[in-house]
Order: structure tokens, then C-alpha cells, then sequence
């Protein structure tokens, strides 16, 4: 009787398909962890890096569609697990959360990757088109104005900067933001007679992969103004999934803000007049 007693106690063993679940998810954090180390310090190319990622995000739904099967088994015979089930969910949610909403973007945004304040006469890359130049990178070249098109139906807003200061102090607000930004910067020129145009180039990384997307501006004269023109570009892919059209968005605001806030240079005072003659001095 206490043999049958203690038996009927025995402690239930752990679901298999718990234990899987849970292994898989690891697998699936660590690798997307290790893709994107790779791609922001540049240990392979972009391409095998990627397929690591979209293995994780593969092992993450294979752990999800286990996790589930897993937690019907133990609903039917009793064995333990949940709390391999529950870890495991949380860990693939969290590896797949940030690519569906950028398949979510996807869908939304046209596929589009290199965005300009000035369609009909972009900002060139030139220091930038020798990186751009390795084999699967976009072209240096302006995408055109069906890229255009569709960049004023989704961001009508995006558009020229025209400022009431000088070209000399645009140029160094603009450059300014661009440093506080920690972007690479490839080339600078500042504004110099005859032509007085200044031009930036610089490289900037998405928030989370880190893939380099390039960024060239352009700061003229126009009459005592100056007039600013950005233009930022995707090195790889034809779908930006909108960075670069929030890049250029927030750029223009805060050179906006950044000259408002500046003070006004300094006139230089006006020599006192002296005083004229046959009149006494008090």
C-alpha cells in the first residue's frame, strides 16, 4: 500500500516539447545578437550576415509553433513545463517584435530608398561614390523622378530650407547638427567665393541593424539667405522602410530650431560722432 502510495506521487516529468521551445528561443536571440554584430562592425558582408538574422527570426517561429504544441500536450497529460513555454515566448517575442513592425512598414511605405529635399537637382555624392561602389551597393546615382513621386504622395513635407542667415552660419549650424549626430563625415566644404556653396558628406547607421546609409548635403546662397538641400540614400536595399525620409525630416527641424535659437551676430558698434566745434562741453 505505501509502495502504491508513493508512486502515485511520483513528481511528473518535463514536456520535451517545453525544453525544445526554450532551446530554440536562446538559439534564435543569440544568432539575431551575433547577425547584427556583424553587420555594425562589418565582420561579412551584408548578405550572409542577413541570412543569420533571418534564421533567428525562423527559429523564433519554429519555437513559438513548439511552445504551442508543447503547452497542448501538457494540457492533455500533466507534465511540466509552462515555465519553459512562458520563457521561451517571451524570448521570441521579443527577437520577432521589431522585424514585424518593419514588415508592417513594408507594406505601408513605397519601396523606395533614396530621399532629397531637391528632386530636379539633388545633392551629389562624391567622396560617398567610391563606397558606394562595391558589388550589390546602390547606385550614386539619383533613383529618379518616379522616386520622386512617390516621395512627395507619402512626405509632402519634406522640402528646401530656407534660412534668413548667411551661407557662412547655415553651413555651421548644419555642420554642427551633423557632429552632435555622430555621423561619419567623409568630406567637408565649407562655403568660398566665387560660388560660396558648402557641401557635407557624411555616413549614417540605422538605429538597431547599423546599415550605412549615406548623406549629402548642400548649403547655397540665396540673395542675404542661404538655402539648405539634404539628400540621404540607403547603400543597400530598395526599400528603406522610411529612415531616410525621417532622417531628412528631423534634420531640417532642428537646423530650423537650431537657427532660431542661435543669437544674431554681433553688429559692430558705431564710432562715436565728436563733437562739434563751438560747442562747450559741459
Amino acid at each position: 500500500m505505501a509502495r502504491r502510495f508513493s508512486a502515485s506521487y511520483q513528481i511528473e516529468p518535463f514536456s520535451a516539447l517545453a525544453t525544445w521551445a526554450r532551446r530554440l528561443a536562446i538559439f534564435a536571440a543569440v544568432a539575431a545578437v551575433v547577425s547584427i554584430i556583424i553587420v555594425r562592425f562589418g565582420f561579412l558582408e551584408v548578405r550572409p550576415a542577413l541570412a543569420t538574422f533571418f534564421g533567428a527570426l525562423a527559429c523564433a517561429s519554429l519555437s513559438i509553433l513548439i511552445g504551442l504544441a508543447a503547452f497542448a500536450a501538457i494540457w492533455q497529460n500533466g507534465s511540466r513545463g509552462m515555465s519553459r513555454i512562458l520563457l521561451a515566448m517571451l524570448i521570441d517575442v521579443a527577437v520577432l517584435a521589431y522585424p514585424a513592425y518593419l514588415g508592417l512598414q513594408y507594406r505601408k511605405l513605397p519601396a523606395i530608398h533614396d530621399i532629397t529635399t531637391d528632386p530636379i537637382d539633388p545633392p551629389r555624392f562624391e567622396a560617398l561614390a567610391r563606397l558606394r561602389a562595391s558589388e550589390g551597393a546602390n547606385t550614386a546615382v539619383y533613383a529618379g523622378l518616379y522616386s520622386a513621386e512617390l516621395q512627395r504622395a507619402t512626405w509632402p513635407d519634406i522640402e528646401p530650407v530656407d534660412l534668413d542667415v548667411p551661407v557662412q552660419r547655415a553651413y555651421d549650424v548644419t555642420l554642427a547638427l551633423v557632429a552632435k549626430r555622430k555621423w561619419l563625415v567623409i568630406d567637408e566644404r565649407a562655403p568660398q567665393p566665387p560660388r560660396r556653396i558648402g557641401r557635407i558628406e557624411a555616413v549614417a547607421r540605422t538605429p538597431i541593424m547599423g546599415f550605412r546609409e549615406d548623406v549629402s548635403i548642400r548649403i547655397t546662397p540665396d540673395g542675404d539667405g542661404s538655402r539648405v538641400d539634404i539628400r540621404s540614400s540607403s547603400r543597400y536595399f530598395e526599400s528603406d522602410l522610411g529612415s531616410n525620409a525621417s532622417r531628412v525630416s528631423k534634420l531640417i527641424e532642428d537646423i530650423n530650431s537650431a537657427v532660431e535659437r542661435a543669437p544674431a551676430p554681433n553688429k559692430p558698434a558705431a564710432p562715436a560722432k565728436a563733437p562739434a566745434k563751438g560747442v562747450a562741453k559741459k
